[in-house]
């Protein structure tokens, strides 16, 4: 029987992409990244064993947060910035159900990188897509919080005078429990990028790599070409060293004052280069500095650890508050604190 007496009982081992898809036309524009995004997606959620009922897709505003019209999911399409903030609201009052929040670079690390910045501290159990084109495209073409220095848009003439936000960095700041990095016409990497957020208790941010093929075209052309991608793209597995190129024959290891180079691997034995671990902080927020064109860009997972999500120890409190006082109302509960009258 479901849990909802209005919808039927899903079988979520039967479930396949068209189940997610809903009637609407896609209105993103012809060649736009988001559709590789939303198809793997849609590809995904199937293979996870969640019943459709049990997800909610909760975006702000942007070209990505048309994302829940996509998904034949609940959802809803909520204010600028503030999806951290809905989200965390439906996760904390309905810790069972499988809640993703859907931004964009100027969305989440604008106007809403407050709520970004708590949801991730708290660790509430979110899965958090967004989608960085390094443009604000839905309000045509103006720089972005992760736009790069001297970038010309139509709100920086002169270029911009910003220094960008790195989201990797950002996350890994705010201790975020789970931080990965994908592109997005990299299908097969994309989607196992998502199973290992779902599967992730805590917050979990996947940055994806999205082009803007009207105001931004090819930001980020040496990780979607083919003939650039192996020079320029270092692939993060846990355990294994942090190798690159078309044979696999560069890496990356410490000098002599901590930092990170590019060597050969010939040159110095693969003994010598850093071994990516997922569970160390300092590391993790190494490679995020990694950056084109002066170093290979990582992508996978940059950081994974386990901790209570914030959901979990929240219903611990409850459960205690109403063993310690069984009975007891809202209304007493604020009356047992000192309270003044004013006249």
């Amino acid at each position: 029987m479901s849990k909802y007496p209005n919808l039927p009982s899903t079988d979520a081992s039967a479930l396949t992409r068209k189940d997610f898809a809903t009637d609407q036309d896609v209105r993103w524009c012809p060649g736009c990244g988001d559709y590789s995004i939303l198809a793997q997606v849609q590809r995904t959620l199937p293979e996870l064993g969640i019943p459709r009922e049990d997800y909610v897709f909760i975006s702000g505003i942007g070209c990505s947060s048309r994302f829940p019209y996509y998904m034949d999911t609940y959802g809803m399409h909520s204010i600028h910035g503030r999806a951290p903030a809905v989200a965390s609201g439906v996760k904390a009052l309905r810790p069972e159900l499988n809640v993703w929040v859907i931004t964009g670079d100027g969305d989440a690390l604008s106007i809403g990188g407050n709520h970004l910045m708590h949801a991730l501290r708290r660790n509430i159990g979110l899965k958090i897509i967004l989608f960085n084109n390094r443009i604000y495209g839905l309000t045509k073409g103006q720089y972005s919080p992760t736009s790069e220095q001297g970038k010309t848009t139509k709100s920086t003439p002169m270029g911009s005078i910003d220094y960008p936000f790195n989201p990797v960095g950002v996350a890994l700041g705010a201790e975020a429990t789970f931080v990965a990095r994908a592109v997005d016409v990299d299908a097969r990497h994309l989607q196992s990028m998502i199973q290992r957020m779902a599967a992730h208790e805590g917050t979990a941010l996947l940055e994806v790599y999205q082009n803007c093929n009207i105001f931004n075209d090819g930001a980020y052309a040496y990780l979607s070409d083919r003939r650039t991608k192996v020079e320029h793209e270092l692939k993060l597995e846990h355990g294994k060293p942090l190798r690159f190129g078309p044979k696999n024959e560069k890496g990356i290891m410490l000098d002599r004052s901590m930092r990170p180079i590019v060597v050969e691997v010939e040159d110095v034995g693969e003994d010598a280069l850093l071994v990516h671990d997922e569970t160390n902080p300092t590391l993790s927020y190494l490679l995020s500095q990694l950056l084109h064109p002066d170093f290979p860009t990582p992508v996978g997972v940059f950081r994974c650890v386990e901790r209570p999500s914030y959901e979990r120890m929240m219903s611990a409190q409850v459960d205690e508050a109403k063993r310690r006082k069984p009975g007891a109302k809202v209304q007493q509960a604020i009356e047992a604190a000192h309270i003044w009258t004013v006249e």
